[in-house]
């Protein structure tokens, strides 16, 4: 995460998809909290639910016993979420774009770009293990 931001909250939730109803109740208290406009609260949900159930799916793949950690942090006109899992990572660096003709009818593989285009910014560390996920307030 960038320089200058204070950690505000935090949770940990099985990798279950039940569970992610906690993480749109942290959003939600986040986001009134921090005064987030309300034009801005669904790319919020979305970004943010989106790399939670990338973390349970493919970083912990369904397994209970591991956690995924989700953060937020805040500074004055911005605030982060982060998400953290306990699998292999990726390489995020060369993603399919969902967009192209060979990759439109797919099921999968849409989480990160809709992600980046509802976040400000989409960062990830520890080999992908972690995202860091952030927007103007």
């Amino acid at each position: 995460m960038r320089e200058g931001f204070t950690i505000v909250d935090n949770i940990s939730i099985p990798s279950d998809y039940a569970a992610v109803r906690k993480v749109e109740t942290l959003i939600d208290k986040v986001c009134s909290e921090l005064g987030v406009q309300e034009d801005f609260y669904g790319n919020v949900l979305i970004a943010v639910t989106e790399a939670v159930n990338n973390a349970i799916q493919h970083g912990n793949t369904f397994q209970n016993e591991l956690e995924v950690n989700v953060g937020v942090a805040d500074k004055e006109d911005e605030f982060c979420f982060t998400v953290k899992d306990h699998g292999r990572g990726f390489d995020f660096h060369n993603l399919p774009d969902p967009t192209s003709p060979e990759n439109i009818e797919k099921e999968n593989g849409r989480g990160i770009f809709l992600m980046k285009n509802l976040a400000d910014e989409v960062e990830f560390e520890e080999n992908g293990t972690k995202v860091n996920i952030y927007f103007t307030k």
